[in-house]
């Protein structure tokens, strides 16, 4: 029989998301409601606290996660919006997966060896973070996860993991398929050679979907060029103008060529006042809502409670048949 079509993604609660997140997932996550017979969509309180984070903030960043999310588009009726931490099964597969894969297999992950590079070391919840990954894509029986060209080697654990746990306890986990969308990415706008973050130090680099049309205007037309006047499309040689035309082409919706022959005859800057005007236009409706959403939290706490209590009800079975697999009962 022909296994039932199921997504699963998640979205760290960083708040309110930037250019980047909206056309690097969000955008994608959007269209895919309309594909799929089911799909959920988790804020992934779980995986921020590999970061410290401040309780009262994380609270504030899961809502506003979430008044972001609906005002990009994603129907609480279409896909099954939830808060990761309020689904305890999440955590206890996540530890018998745990059980299942070997120290060497984790050390190699990316993730790792770039985050605790960086802190010199990480905790050891950063170092199992693909396994809670897997278990949230595999407590679903899901079959299709959009991800990142960087979450790849991820996705490949929890095939493995379902491989692992099928091969020592029966066929009970669909292996997950890769979703690559052909997102373009979106570079930071004071360094084009890195990509747009949240994190940034630098508070011009990064466009927040929530940014006053003014702010916009400040920041595309700081944002860092090159000499030449023309706007071509040339990521290596002109990475500062190609990202501008990236932006430019994806919240017109228009194809990079498309995009490259708007600007025919313009300079940079004339081009950067035509780029503001496709964010600030594509934005402001959903700066709008997210306002209007941020406003009502009993509502964006009752959205995330139905959305929680149908993703309990999916994953409820699916631990109950491991727990037994297992010899728990």
């Amino acid at each position: 029989a022909s296994v039932e079509r199921r997504v699963f993604s998640g979205i760290q609660p960083t708040g309110v998301p930037h250019l980047g997140n909206y056309l690097g997932a969000l955008e994608n996550w959007v269209s895919l409601q309309h594909q799929y017979p089911l799909i959920l969509y988790s804020i992934v309180d779980l995986h921020s606290i590999t970061q410290p984070q401040d309780p009262e903030q994380l609270r504030a960043n899961i809502l506003d996660m979430a008044a972001s999310l609906l005002a990009c588009g994603i129907d609480p009726e279409k896909a099954i919006l939830f808060q990761q931490s309020q689904v305890s099964e999440h955590a206890e597969l996540s530890w018998i997966l745990s059980c299942l894969t070997s120290m060497p297999r984790l050390r190699h992950l990316p993730q790792w060896k770039m985050k605790s590079k960086q802190k010199s070391e990480g905790s050891v919840g950063l170092y199992t973070y693909p396994v809670l990954q897997a278990a949230d894509i595999l407590l679903y029986k899901s079959t299709h996860v959009p991800v990142g060209e960087d979450q790849v080697q991820h996705l490949e654990l929890a095939q493995d993991l379902a491989r692992i746990f099928n091969h020592r306890f029966g066929d009970l986990f669909p292996e997950p398929h890769t979703l690559l969308s052909s997102t373009r990415k979106v570079k930071s706008l004071r360094d084009p050679s890195t990509k747009m973050s949240k994190s940034d130090p630098h508070h011009m680099a990064t466009i927040s979907i929530t940014d006053s049309p003014d702010d916009i205007a400040l920041k595309i037309r700081r944002a860092v060029t090159d000499f030449t006047s023309e706007v071509t499309f040339d990521p290596d040689n002109r990475p500062g103008v190609s990202n501008l035309v990236t932006i430019h082409a994806a919240m017109a919706q228009l194809s990079v060529e498309e995009a490259v022959s708007q600007a025919k005859g313009m300079d940079t800057g004339a081009y950067k006042r035509l780029v503001t005007e496709a964010v600030v236009q594509r934005l402001t409706p959903i700066r709008e809502e997210i306002e209007r959403l941020r406003a009502d939290r009993t509502h964006l706490e009752s959205v995330l409670l139905q959305g929680t209590q149908k993703a309990r009800q999916l994953a409820t079975p699916v631990l109950k048949e491991v727990r037994h697999r297992v010899g728990f009962c």
